[in-house]
């Protein structure tokens, strides 16, 4: 722990304070910058994955997306790094954890991680200087931005178009009936602060934005006396802000920054609000509004409002044994709960937004009345004192838990202090919550103390919105007519001047993105820098019991899981495990009902789930394997609680309350159907990859665009009571298969705590009565797929696979090589930069032996196809620098070595074990890694890679009909 004396602080800080949060293990640290006024929180641990973050304070008052643009922009080359794509050149040169750029709604971040402290002082300079140091080129901003081209470039004669890679992500982004809700319904909760306008950009309004207007942001924003600073990890702060002053900040005097930082004005009666939503033309509309409510409440950055909100949205919503949460549920108004539902404490002050969809226009009076009389009866009832505890247990556990599988521990510690330093209150006390938790054990002992909050926050809070949000199949068809017509109008209007020079930037953006830059004045890192292994969690054995057991440092967290082979299964049952898997958790079990066992999870642990792992042999992917996985973690005091619950899930789960599965499977179907736009790279790669290997086609059966098919299916069939009664018994019959399943077990836990964890096991397990069986089997697959999903999307997600090889094949090290070579080299100039897509790359899968590329809410179709195929024929005929090969093989070891939490790293490693995978097999393959060279990447590509052998599948819209099938793809609705 690096605590930093008084005698370590550097002459151009000042110190404000130092605080211990022991649950958290840290040290948290403040500073602020003498001359500037820039502040830095920093947090001391014993962790060598150091995290660097700077946030500027962003309020923009419009909807061009002017911050969301700058964020991209700011990372396309600098005063000391004056190349084109410094950020994305840096991802190739670094063994980063995590790198990225964020837009909120009020401040703009600039975070990354590294476990190497070479690689972390290369990103710092980087980073200082994009965001104090930027160039802002206008032809930066014209491709990240937005641009007017024509369809073909060079030729004046085809129709005006606009292009730009912002402009086609918020395309996506806003195709999502969900996000255009929250948009929405904020645009009306705030109709005079920053948070009225979309901070992303609405597309129709990105167009708005001109280069001038970009510029004029940056230099008001982008200053440190508007700069928040935060790090994480075992460097020192001194250490930190040596770097901070002599890169950026000695270069700056204190500024005075004004920013329409205010509290919205406050509403006197509540608003109903109606808007529509685009679906695709000839889509059936019947059933698919939404219809929410949201309340202003007090500061986010109030600590005792803050809780206060949380303890609320708990109360009313954390599961579906809660009051709101129930109503939601159960109700004949619509299909599901809305997705919006929760407390959002992101913004200045917070929101409090609950509701439904699945209904229709016109219900927003039944919905108003189901959700004030359940706010009514709990105001009037009050709430048992055991559920308040089983809530704050559950904050307790929240903030115990050392997270960090997706994003790194130390990023989200930042991440939850930033929104009080945005807005001006402690972010210490956020983080330090056991004070609070004492003083709110005290407060929930007054019977009146929740009604109190429903009342006065809620029921007697004038400042509400209710929104209904429904269908149009024709406002698409609309807004593209008024696009069309614009950019007709424009281009009539044009000069020849105006022609030219729409000509000349395109040639000029051209020109800029195939040019050479001199990337040597980046620093990087080598292979010099890679350590040799990584050490690996230690696993011990417990004698004579089926248990694996790790000893890791959880915080006073402790996690186990019931793990059993998958039984011999018909197809018709196999397709129902995600269901089973979903519902068996959610279900009565023995003498409780759903509701008591919600409860009874809340209070015991920190939620326990189920899931399927199936992977094939590391040299074989047709000969697959498979195994349920139940799941739980709950703090040590709970530890033997935990057991129980989980031994009488697998034991006592009840499929018999047929109106709960009912409201189950309908809140699969809406989660289903809002993965596209924001998943749809990875659906697209599933369903070109189905064909080629057993673990591919189980994929896109149990969790791909099939699986979206089928459960929309599954719902509309179950109005029948018979259809319904049919799925319980399926399900249960199912589970009874699997109880007999022969069971092993996986203990987590700091080192004191696995022996009793063991203990409590064997007392709780007896010894087994199983029936071993046959194993479940899969025939081998083998087809190719050639595939255009419809649905209703503003962009397109293009995808296209061929089968490989296995993880512990030789050629597997060189197709995973492969995969960021075609990214760097050629995909994305040819995909993002010329192409206008969010994203684009490929990968080699060496779970199911396939290899991949993909694009990301993509405006094109046959182009990236085309640039798929061409981008091998690059890799055959173009000269190749060496640095581009070593810069690949550094991507793929950053990603074997990436960290996770404690508990994530012994789950890796036991999952490894299962399916074979030793250490020493994936040291073998860190070996042939590192020993690639560019002919083993020519050969592989020409061995494997063989585009007439290609499957295809895209998802795109309904309007792009005809040009799908002239590509010869078949047609698919979802």
């Amino acid at each position: 722990m690096t605590a930093g004396s008084e005698k370590e602080i550097h002459p151009a800080f000042e110190k404000l304070r130092s605080h211990h949060i022991a649950t958290l293990n840290i040290d948290v640290e403040e500073y602020r910058h003498r001359k500037t006024g820039a502040r830095h929180l920093h947090m001391a641990a014993d962790n060598d994955e150091n995290v660097f973050f700077v946030a500027l304070r962003t309020f923009p008052m419009d909807s061009t997306g002017v911050a969301h643009i700058l964020e991209h922009t700011a990372l396309c080359g600098s005063e000391k790094y004056p190349v084109r794509d410094p950020f994305f050149m840096m991802i190739r040169r670094s063994l980063n954890s995590f790198m990225n750029a964020f837009t909120s709604s009020d401040w703009t971040a600039y975070p990354f991680a590294s476990k190497n402290r070479k690689d972390f002082d290369n990103l710092l300079s980087v980073y200082l200087d994009s965001v104090f140091f930027s160039r802002l080129d206008p032809l930066d901003f014209a491709q990240e931005g937005h641009r007017l081209e024509f369809e073909t470039p060079d030729d004046p004669e085809t129709p005006l178009v606009y292009r730009g890679v912002v402009y086609n992500e918020m395309k996506g982004a806003m195709s999502s009936a969900t996000s255009q809700l929250w948009q929405n319904l904020s645009a009306n909760l705030f109709p005079t602060t920053t948070y009225h306008y979309n901070s992303g950009g609405e597309p129709d309004h990105i167009v708005d934005l001109g280069y001038e207007d970009l510029v004029r942001f940056y230099r008001h924003h982008y200053h440190p006396s508007n700069a928040l600073f935060a790090t994480f990890g075992n460097i020192p702060a001194h250490e930190h802000h040596e770097k901070f002053e002599e890169r950026a900040l000695a270069r700056f005097d204190r500024q005075e920054i004004e920013l329409p930082v205010r509290d919205e004005k406050r509403m006197f009666a509540p608003v109903r609000v109606e808007q529509a939503y685009a679906v695709s033309e000839g889509e059936p509309v019947e059933g698919k509004t939404h219809v929410v409510m949201g309340w202003l409440l007090g500061h986010s950055f109030d600590l005792q409002e803050n809780l206060e909100g949380h303890l609320l949205a708990s109360v009313l919503l954390e599961n579906s044994a809660s009051p709101l949460q129930r109503a939601l549920e159960t109700t004949d108004v619509g299909r599901a709960p809305s997705p919006l539902c929760g407390l959002e404490d992101s913004n200045r002050e917070m929101t409090f937004v609950c509701g439904i969809e699945g209904t229709d226009p016109g219900r927003h009076g039944d919905v108003e009345a189901l959700i004030e009389g359940v706010l009514e009866q709990v105001a009037t009832e009050g709430v048992s004192q055991e559920r308040l505890e089983a809530i704050l247990h559950q904050l307790e556990l929240h903030q115990r838990e050392i997270s960090g599988d997706q994003m790194p521990y130390g990023l989200q510690l930042i991440m939850e202090a930033i929104s009080p330093m945005v807005h001006g209150g402690d972010p210490v006390a956020l983080l330090d919550l056991e004070p609070v938790l004492a003083q709110m054990r005290e407060k929930i002992t007054d019977p009146d103390y929740i009604p109190d909050l429903i009342r006065r926050k809620l029921l007697e809070n004038p400042h509400r919105v209710t929104l209904t949000l429904r269908p149009d199949d024709q406002l698409e068809s609309r807004r593209q007519a008024a696009i069309r017509e614009a950019l007709e109008k424009r281009k009539a209007a044009l000069t020849e001047e105006e022609t030219a020079e729409i000509v000349q930037r395109a040639e000029a953006l051209e020109k800029r993105q195939h040019q050479k830059d001199d990337d040597s004045i980046l620093p990087k890192v080598d292979l010099t820098d890679v350590p040799l292994r990584m050490p690996e969690p230690e696993a011990r054995f417990s004698g004579g019991f089926p248990a694996t057991l790790y000893a890791q440092g959880t915080n006073g967290l402790v996690y186990e899981q019931v793990v059993m082979p998958l039984p011999p299964m018909e197809r018709d049952e196999l397709l129902l495990l995600p269901l089973y898997t979903t519902c068996v958790t959610e279900v009565g079990c023995g003498e409780l009902d759903y509701l008591e066992m919600q409860d009874r999870v809340s209070a015991e642990s920190g939620g326990i789930s189920a899931s399927v792992s199936a992977r094939g042999r590391i040299d074989d992917v047709q000969d697959l394997s498979g195994y349920l996985i139940f799941s739980g973690k709950a703090l040590a005091r709970n530890r033997g609680a935990l057991t129980r619950l989980l031994k009488d899930v697998f034991r006592g789960a009840r499929f018999d309350e047929q109106g709960r599965l009912r409201e189950l499977i309908a809140q699969v179907r809406s989660r289903r159907e809002q993965a596209v736009t924001g998943s749809g790279h990875a659906l697209a790669m599933s369903a070109a990859s189905q064909g080629l290997s057993p673990g591919a086609w189980l994929s896109f059966k149990l969790g791909g665009l099939e699986a979206i098919r089928g459960i929309k299916a599954l719902d509309d069939a179950l109005e029948s009571p018979e259809e319904l009664s049919r799925l319980c018994e399926r399900l249960a019959a199912l589970h009874g298969r699997i109880q007999r399943q022969q069971r092993q077990f996986l203990a987590i836990g700091e080192p004191d705590q696995l022996d009793p964890m063991v203990s409590d096991l064997q007392a709780c397990w007896p010894a087994a009565e199983e029936d071993a069986g046959e194993p479940w089997q899969m025939e081998p697959v083998n087809y190719r797929t050639n595939q255009a999903w419809l649905t209703s999307t503003q962009v397109n997600f293009c995808a296209r696979a061929y089968s490989t090889v296995p993880v512990d094949h030789p050629d597997a090290a060189a197709l995973t090589v492969l995969g960021g070579f075609l990214r760097n080299g050629f995909l994305h100039r040819a995909i993002r930069e010329k192409g206008g897509a969010y994203g684009g790359g490929a990968g080699q899968d060496s779970v199911n032996g396939t290899f991949r590329f993909f694009s990301y809410r993509d405006p094109r179709l046959a182009e990236t196809l085309a640039d798929f195929d061409q981008a091998l024929e690059w890799l055959q005929t173009a000269e190749h620098d060496p640095q581009d090969l070593e810069e690949s093989i550094l991507g793929v070891i950053g990603q074997l070595d990436k960290p996770r939490s404690p508990a994530g790293e012994a789950r890796h490693d036991f999952q490894n074990r299962l399916f074979g995978r030793t250490v020493e097999q994936q040291e073998r393959f860190r070996q042939r890694v590192l020993a690639v060279n560019l002919e083993d990447l020519r050969r592989v590509a020409t061995t494997w890679l063989v585009p007439e052998t290609a499957s295809t599948a895209v998802i795109t819209s309904p309007e792009q009909r005809e040009k799908v099938e002239a590509m010869g793809l078949a047609i698919e609705e979802l």
